[in-house]
C-alpha cells in the first residue's frame, strides 16, 4: 500500500480516522484539510500517529511564527534578493505538477550573505514553496485530480568552491531542513543535471539535512539529459535552454521572465559597508555560556528593539519573559516569545524588535553555548519604547552570564 488516497491498507484508514479526530482543534489553522493533505504527514513519518501529530502541530505553530499565510501577500524579499538568487517556476511536467529550477552556477553565496540575513533567506523560501503549494491547488482543480508536489530541477553547471563556503553549506542546511520539516511530501521528482566533478563532495555536506524518502528522489542524469527530461516533460512546457520548445515572449530560450540567474552580487548591496551602527555594549561570551539582558517593561506594547553584531562567527539569540517573580528561572522555565535562532550576525549585523504583548520582565539571551572551542564578542544596542505618549515603559534590571 502506498499510504495514498485510493491505495490504504484497513489499518492506514483506521490510522488515518484517528489522526483526524486527534487535530481537529488544529485543522482550521492548516491550508488544507482533505484527506490527501493529512496522509502527507503520516507518510513522512511511517503512520506513526504520535510522531505525525507532533509534527503536524509543530508547522501550525511555525505558520503563526512566521506569518506564513500573509507571506506571499504582505512581504517581499530585500531587492539583492529578487535581483541574485537565481532559480525560479517554469512550467509544467507530464502529470500536471510545476516545475521550478534551481541554477547554482551563477550564485554569489558570500555575495548575498553578506547582503541580507539568514532569516530572509528562510523567508524567501518559505514564500516560494507557499506559491508552489498555491499552484499545486489551482493544478488540482484545473485538472480534476490531487496535485501535491512539484518537480525540481538541479542546474549544477558551474558548481565550484564558492557553493561550499561554510556559511552557506550552513544556511543552506537550515532551509533544507525547515523544508523537510513543513513541507513532507512536496517534492515528486529531484532531477540533477550537468553535475561535475566536485558535485560528490558537495552532496556530502547537505545530505544529511536530507531524509531517506527525499533522497530516493533524487535522479543523477548523465550527457543524455534533455532526452531524459523529455521523457517526464512535454517539449512545449521545457525551455529550449534545457531541450523543449519553450521561449519567452522575445524568443529568450532561457525564459528569463519566470527563471532568474542570479549573477555576483555588487559591493553596493554589502551591508557591512554601507551600514555603520553606532553600539552601546560589548560583551564577550565565552565558549558554552550564555549572556542574558533584562529589561522590566512596565507597559504593554512597548517596542523592544535590537540591534547586534558579532565577530568572527555566529551567536544565537532569543527573547523570553520571566513567569515568576522574585525567583531565579532558567531560560527553559520562561515563556518563550522569540524563539532562539542563530544568526549569521558576523555577515550581517541583525535589527528587529518585537511588540511586548504585556508588561513584565522580557530576557534577551545571547546563547553561545553550541560552540565548545570559541569565545564570541558581542556588540549590541536595547531600546524599548513605550506606546505613543506614554513614559516610564521600561528599567533595565541587569544582565548576567551563565555558564
Amino acid at each position: 500500500m502506498s499510504g495514498r488516497v485510493g491505495d490504504l491498507s484497513p489499518k492506514q484508514e483506521e490510522i488515518l480516522s484517528e489522526f483526524r479526530g486527534k487535530i481537529q482543534d488544529i485543522l482550521p489553522n492548516l491550508p488544507a484539510q482533505h484527506d490527501h493533505y493529512l496522509l502527507r504527514w503520516l507518510r513522512a513519518r511511517s503512520f506513526n500517529i504520535h510522531k505525525s501529530e507532533a509534527m503536524i502541530r509543530k508547522h501550525v505553530e511555525f505558520r503563526r511564527k512566521m506569518n506564513v499565510d500573509n507571506i506571499v501577500s504582505d512581504w517581499k524579499p530585500p531587492e539583492v534578493i529578487e535581483k541574485y538568487v537565481s532559480g525560479g517556476m517554469c512550467g509544467y511536467d507530464k502529470e500536471g505538477s510545476p516545475i521550478w529550477y534551481d541554477v547554482i552556477g551563477p550564485l554569489d553565496p558570500k555575495g548575498l550573505l553578506l547582503s541580507a540575513t539568514k532569516q530572509d533567506f528562510l523567508k524567501t523560501k518559505i514564500r516560494h514553496t507557499e506559491m508552489l503549494q498555491k499552484e499545486c491547488r489551482r493544478q488540482a482543480e484545473k485538472l480534476g485530480k490531487n496535485i501535491e508536489a512539484i518537480t525540481l530541477i538541479y542546474d549544477c553547471e558551474g558548481l565550484g568552491l564558492k557553493h561550499i563556503w561554510k556559511p552557506a553549506i550552513e544556511a543552506y542546511g537550515e532551509i533544507l531542513t525547515m523544508f523537510e520539516e513543513n513541507y513532507p511530501e512536496g517534492l515528486k521528482r529531484v532531477f540533477l543535471i550537468k553535475a561535475p566533478r566536485m558535485f560528490p563532495m558537495a552532496y556530502n555536506l547537505i545530505k544529511h539535512f536530507l531524509c531517506e524518502e527525499t533522497r530516493r528522489k533524487i535522479v543523477i542524469l548523465g550527457g543524455n539529459w534533455q532526452e531524459e527530461l523529455c521523457k517526464h516533460i512535454d517539449p512545449e512546457q521545457l525551455p529550449v535552454v534545457y531541450g523543449g520548445t519553450l521561449t519567452d515572449p522575445d524568443g529568450d530560450p532561457r525564459c528569463k521572465t519566470m527563471i532568474k540567474y542570479g549573477g555576483t552580487v555588487p559591493r553596493s548591496y554589502y551591508v557591512q559597508d554601507s551600514i555603520k551602527v553606532q553600539y552601546d555594549n560589548s560583551v564577550t561570551i565565552s565558549r558554552g555560556s550564555m549572556f542574558q539582558l533584562e529589561y522590566d517593561v512596565k507597559i504593554a506594547s512597548s517596542l523592544l528593539r535590537w540591534q547586534f553584531s558579532s565577530d568572527g562567527a555566529d551567536i544565537g539569540f532569543g527573547v523570553y519573559r520571566r513567569t515568576k517573580e522574585g525567583v531565579a528561572q532558567k531560560v527553559a522555565e520562561m515563556l518563550q516569545v522569540l524563539p532562539s535562532e542563530r544568526y549569521n550576525a558576523h555577515l550581517v549585523p541583525e535589527d528587529g524588535g518585537l511588540s511586548c504583548p504585556e508588561p513584565g520582565v522580557y530576557v534577551l539571551c545571547f546563547d553561545n553555548s553550541y560552540s565548545i572551542l570559541h569565545s564570541k564578542r558581542i556588540s549590541y544596542k536595547v531600546e524599548v519604547l513605550p506606546p505613543d505618549g506614554q513614559m516610564s515603559a521600561v528599567n533595565k534590571t541587569g544582565d548576567r552570564r551563565l555558564q
